[in-house]
């Protein structure tokens, strides 16, 4: 991912774009563990993807990031059920 490809999505996208990619992450963390993971290199990838969406969020103002990711994860369980 690019982070001039970041930088023309809107805040929302990228907050749920941050979430998708933490989900991977989380995913890629148990591959690992149980030596399912072909690539380990998809790990940094993905830890670099996170930091380049963070990065956009930063310089665009945003500075309560963790607590706006917290509230959106709990708005879209509510809306799951």
């Amino acid at each position: 991912m690019k982070i001039s490809d970041l930088r023309t999505m809107k805040t929302e996208e990228l907050y749920a774009e941050l979430e998708q990619m933490r989900r991977h992450l989380f995913d890629l963390r148990s591959q690992a563990v149980t030596e399912k993971l072909e690539n380990p290199q998809q790990l940094k990838s993905a830890q670099k993807d996170i930091a380049r969406i963070l990065t956009v969020l930063i310089e665009r103002g945003e500075r309560t990031i963790e607590q706006k990711q917290a509230h959106l994860e709990s708005t879209s369980r509510k809306v799951r059920r």
